[in-house]
């Protein structure tokens, strides 16, 4: 298994409406800094900030799928398909762009902090599909507690965001001192961005190969075959991570940015 690790200075940064809104970027654009351009269909992954309210007007998308995944505040939605949505803290949008939609966006504090992810289908058939949006309460997703950690499935199973691109999400709290196992599939790879608190990352079959992984880190986890990354969080915090997990390599043409 190998295990890379890119602190905040090796992520790309942006921002929007005067630097209202910011954002720290794991996996950003071409010439914006990021160290990770893509994880398989994992295309882009934004972490934005709104200390009190910032707006971006109206612009178009096409054939990717768009997530935003509200940690605190509110993001406020509104679209060519004639939307106007308003999304909580632990609620989700998703847009699938298809044929072409145009949305406009507000982030809106206090202290707002979201996600913004896109995913990238089979981008010639996606073109030809009618564009959808739907949002979902945090209430809607399942959270499983354990004495290590608490497990919110975001996209998996019976959560209810579907999407076309393969890809599996969570939202996990490891509790202080706790180790939480996350399995990881041959031929997928693992990302966490750590949201909250610190910790390690290690091979699950080797209690050798421990690395740090700090508040702000990004880590890429590629097995070499089934296997499980352990999640140690310090003992003085909890340690909250956001993980997608994603095939390696697809059987389609990706985009080239």
């Amino acid at each position: 298994m190998q295990i890379h690790v890119y602190g905040p200075e090796r992520q790309a940064t942006g921002g929007f409406d005067g630097g209202k809104i910011t954002e720290q970027k794991p996996i950003g654009f071409p010439r914006e800094g990021s160290a990770v351009d893509r994880v398989g269909p994992l295309f882009y992954w934004a972490w934005a900030f709104a200390e009190k309210e910032g707006y971006i007007p109206s612009h178009p998308h096409q054939a990717f799928e768009i997530m935003t995944y509200v940690v605190n505040g509110k993001a406020e939605h509104g679209d060519s398909l004639g939307t106007r949505s308003v999304v909580g803290p632990g609620g989700a949008q998703v847009i699938q762009t298809g044929s072409g939609v145009s949305h406009e966006e507000g982030f809106v504090g206090p202290n707002m902090e979201g996600f913004q992810i896109w995913f990238e289908p089979h981008l010639s058939e996606a073109i030809k599909r009618t564009p959808t949006y739907n949002q979902y309460d945090h209430e809607e997703f399942p959270i499983t507690e354990t004495e290590d950690a608490s497990v919110k499935t975001v996209i998996d199973g019976e959560a209810p965001v579907k999407i076309v691109a393969e890809a599996r999400m969570w939202d996990v709290t490891v509790k202080p001192g706790r180790t939480f196992v996350q399995p990881v599939r041959k031929d997928y790879n693992l990302t966490a961005l750590a949201i909250r608190g610190d910790g390690a990352v290690a091979d699950a079959a080797s209690s050798k190969d421990v690395t740090a992984l700090r508040q702000k880190d990004f880590a890429v986890i590629e097995p070499e075959q089934a296997s499980a990354a352990n999640f140690t969080a310090d003992s003085d915090s909890e340690f909250r991570l956001i993980l997608i997990e994603v095939p390696a390599r697809v059987n389609y043409p990706l985009y080239r940015k």
